[in-house]
């Protein structure tokens, strides 16, 4: 057998591995040779809408530049770009279609005095980069590793003396977090007066000058919290990543909005209108939490629900306002608006999202829709992989963009409209609705009290439109709550109480609670819209959960006021009736949600089609996070029930011994679905709260009947307690493998080649002796069939051959945008394809004629970098234990 065919084989084994870390292959690793005459490979791999055409204009981790992140264009049409974890580089750029494309670069020095200070004064890190009012702003993303180092924070750098060199460095505001949810971008308002800056959720919001939003924010939920149990963000709360205003020299900071996850960056359109695009929880994926990756418009005020755990809001809530578009799972990095791009008009039109993951860039065009937007996606361009990290539209139109992050290679690339001359961006012109401008004037009363604000925003409160309710809701807030409390309770339309009831609850205090509650429950409820019985009940959460429980009789009042109406018909309405219902003792809520656990019915049923669809799509383009995704469409629980599950976790009130084996029985089904990867967590913790609600000499029945016993043998469960890694790991190359393996394997530990097999997750796919999960091949016996040689040369270049077998292929479609699978079949008038690895029989038809080409893969399965944390004897260890087939008494754990 060749070696070459090893190599094939032995990449299939692998190749369902889930993997904890990615990681480029080094920069200096063998490349195949090229034919001159041949399409720039780099080039080939993109798919572009018609009419459009890239160049490859320079590879930093070729030089010794790092991996990119940030991009700005100077005064003088040089672009600055910056290293994730290094300094800045300027450059001049070839004009489109010049014969020699290689930028002309210098690595930015800061000069003090005559003294060349690069080596002093390290000035990168940055996530963000912003040329504006003759000076160069960064956004540093960095801990700092000694005194000589920038830590985060927003820096202004100027060239005093005009000799081109930045010679001053002023640090604007400082700011506490750093890592891929630190502080991100900075972006020139829309007047060009100042300046707007975003943050993830692990950077703690400083004390600002303003705040748009009211800075009074809670977790405001009443479903039992549960935080992550792998620890995610378990220590964040709101109000989550937010976005702020500042003048150009960051005298003054306003807060203008909050609540998301990780956004991390922004653009604005013809109207000054803002769109984020925000970040996903990928391990809260088929939970009812969960959130997908979504453009929202930014207005002033705006809070858009991030909590930590299972604490995110609904969109339909009132207090949040509701995404324009949700995209699906990935991780958002740029957003850049078409302006100024010599595309055609629409894309001139259309905010630009970069998915990092999943190698796309969105074009999203926004249709005007009253005070906001309808998105409408389209795929723009894509790679696999074409890891997305920042993108502008340059001086000449063209749009550019960079690959890297997390030190994968890196490339910076220009794609431009081969017919430039036919664009005339004179005939597209926005103009504000009138839904829009009554808006705008709202926002003009948030921040601080003003003369006249109630007046004009309290008619609005039963505004049809949501952005416009929104914006006179927190117009109100913002002015003394003594100005307008009696308002509340006077008020005879039923929406304006409503909106009113949640402003007092956010701005009042308990002094106020019960008269909300009693003014709440005295609406006439079947007369509302579905929207305004959510708003309605959300009000009565929101004071409940801001003030606590009130006396017996109140909570007896709202039990029967709201009980009649649960179930409702919607899954929304259900959630918050549920929770509510259950904090104020309701006796029939117990019976009603088991009845609703039981069912299989409901809107949460009739999307997961959609959602499985959409998300399979994505499986292939990226192995890592693809897997995730596969594993959790294979069998993925209905949300809904999760929900209900969860809900009953603190109910005291209505329980007898069949409903409590009901309960219990739920948890042990629970646990044989597949979702996102702290689901098996967030079940169990609710599992074991239920539990301390009922006797203890009925406790151990429950816990066994409840699935305790299910929880130690999954791969998940091992590979998240396995001892981790303890280096020092490098960049594996192939030929670090013979100065490796010179002496061969010999007295080899074999604890820890085990916890080396689980801590890089291959054992949530495969199993070794009988230990794991069996979605991909056994490999107990691959020490038999392959050398330590071969099996190592595998893992660090997965992607050298790839057998036909098994790869995949893109389909580009008419529509514009791309499926990509396995090709089954390709007999009658569809490709036959399948897209997810861990459930092979379910197979995806597309019709031929809607196809317009097809390109290989050049990407395995399974990634590289697997190994890179490993030390060599951490490595040694695990191809002995691969080697062995998990046989502690093989002759390579021999101490003889």
């Amino acid at each position: 057998m060749t070696v070459k065919t090893l190599k094939t084989d032995i990449s299939f084994l692998f190749v369902c591995c889930v993997l904890l870390l990615i990681s480029s292959c080094s920069s200096d690793a063998k490349k195949a040779s090229v034919d001159p005459g041949a399409e720039n490979p780099k080039i080939a791999k993109l798919k572009l809408q018609s009419g459009f055409a890239a160049e490859h204009l320079y590879s930093p981790g070729d030089n010794d530049m790092g991996s990119w992140v940030a991009m700005t264009f100077d005064n003088k049409g040089r672009l600055i770009t910056s290293d994730q974890y290094g300094a800045l580089y300027r450059m001049e750029i070839s004009p489109i279609g010049s014969d020699n494309l290689l930028p002309e670069i210098e690595k930015l020095k800061i000069q003090t005095g005559e003294q060349v200070a690069d080596s002093i004064i390290q000035m990168g890190y940055a996530q963000g980069l912003l040329y504006a009012f003759n000076s160069l702003y960064v956004m540093v993303n960095h801990r700092g590793n000694d005194e000589f180092e920038k830590t985060s924070g927003l820096y202004r750098l100027q060239d005093t003396d005009s000799d081109d060199q930045y010679d001053k460095i002023t640090l604007l505001k400082s700011l506490k977090g750093a890592g891929e949810h630190g502080p991100h971008s900075i972006v020139l308002s829309p007047d060009g007066k100042s300046l707007y800056v975003i943050a993830g959720n692990h950077t703690d919001l400083p004390e600002l000058d303003g705040y748009r939003l009211p800075n009074n924010w809670k977790d405001d939920n009443l479903f039992p919290q549960i935080k992550d149990p792998r620890g995610h963000a378990n220590d964040r709360g709101a109000p989550g990543g937010w976005v702020a205003n500042l003048d150009p020299e960051g005298k003054r900071w306003e807060l203008v909005a909050s609540g998301f996850r990780n956004p991390f960056d922004l653009a604005f359109n013809d109207l000054g209108d803002m769109f984020v695009y925000d970040s996903d929880m990928e391990w809260d994926l088929g939970m009812p939490w969960y959130r997908p990756t979504r453009i929202c418009h930014v207005s002033s005020g705006a809070e858009f629900g991030w909590r930590t755990g299972n604490g995110k809001w609904s969109a339909a809530y009132p207090d949040n306002l509701p995404p324009v578009l949700n995209i699906g799972q990935g991780s958002p990095t740029n957003v850049v608006y078409g302006k100024g791009a010599k595309f055609p008009s629409k894309y001139q039109n259309s905010v630009f999202a970069f998915d990092w993951s999943f190698g796309i860039i969105y074009a999203i065009e926004m249709e005007q829709k009253g005070a906001s937007y309808i998105g409408k996606k389209e795929e723009f361009l894509s790679g696999i992989p074409l890891p997305l990290t920042d993108g502008v539209i340059g001086p000449d139109g063209a749009m550019y963009f960079m690959t890297g992050g997390r030190r994968l290679e890196s490339d910076l690339y220009r794609v431009y409209y081969k017919d430039q001359e036919s664009i005339d961006a004179s005939d597209i012109v926005l103009e504000d609705t009138k839904e829009n401008k009554i808006r705008k004037e709202l926002e003009t009363f948030h921040g601080e009290a003003r003369k006249g604000a109630l007046a004009f925003a309290w008619p609005y409160l039963n505004s049809k439109d949501r952005f416009v309710q929104y914006a006179a809701r927190i117009a109100v807030e913002h002015q003394p709550v003594a100005t307008w409390r009696e308002m509340v309770f006077k008020e005879t339309d039923a929406i304006r109480k409503i909106q009113g009831a949640v402003a007092l609850a956010r701005q009042g205090d308990v002094s106020q609670r019960d008269r909300i509650l009693n003014s709440l429950v005295n609406i006439d409820y079947v007369s509302l819209s579905g929207q305004d019985q959510v708003d309605l009940v959300r009000a009565i959460e929101l004071t409940l959960s801001r003030f606590g429980k009130p006396n017996a009789d109140i909570k007896r009042n709202i039990s029967t006021y709201l009980s009649p109406h649960y179930p409702a018909d919607t899954d929304v309405l259900n959630q918050l009736l549920s929770k509510t219902l259950v904090y104020v003792d309701d006796p029939s809520v117990v019976s009603k949600t088991l009845r609703l656990l039981a069912s299989e019915e409901g809107e949460n049923a009739s999307v997961m089609a959609n959602t499985a669809t959409d998300a399979a799509d994505l499986i292939l383009r990226n192995p890592q996070y693809g897997m995730d995704i596969a594993e959790t469409l294979k069998n993925m629980p209905l949300a809904q029930h999760t929900y209900y599950g969860l809900v009953l976790q603190d109910a005291t009130t209505g329980w007898t011994p069949q409903l409590r084996e009901k309960y219990f029985k739920w948890f042990y089904k629970a646990f044989s679905f597949k979702a996102g990867r702290s689901y098996i967590g967030f079940i169990d913790k609710a599992r074991k709260k239920a539990l301390t609600h009922v006797a203890d000499s009925k406790r151990e029945f429950y816990n066994q009947m409840s699935g305790d016993s299910l929880l130690s043998k999954s791969g998940n469960s091992l590979a998240s307690s396995a001892v981790q890694p303890k280096g020092p790991g490098k960049r594996w190359k192939e030929e670090d493998i013979a100065p490796l393996l010179v002496d061969g394997l010999h007295n080899r530990n074999f604890e820890t080649g085990r916890n080396m097999f689980l801590a890089t997750n291959c054992i949530t796919c495969h199993s070794m002796r009988g230990e794991g999960q069996n979605i991909g091949p056994d490999l107990t016996q691959v020490g038999t069939r392959f050398s330590p040689e071969d099996i190592l040369r595998a893992i660090i270049e997965p992607s050298d051959v790839i057998s036909d077998q098994y790869n995949t292929t893109v389909f580009s479609l008419k529509d514009g945008n791309s499926i990509v699978g396995r090709l089954i079949s390709e007999e009658g008038a569809d490709y036959k394809v399948s897209q997810n690895p861990y459930a092979p029989e379910i197979i995806r038809s597309i019709p031929k004629n809607e196809v317009t080409d097809m390109k290989m893969s050049s990407v395995s399965l399974m990634p590289p970098g697997s190994i890179n944390r490993l030390s060599d004897d951490e490595v040694k260890d695990l191809l002995a234990y691969l080697i062995s087939g998990g046989d502690a008494k093989n002759e390579v754990f021999s101490k003889e």
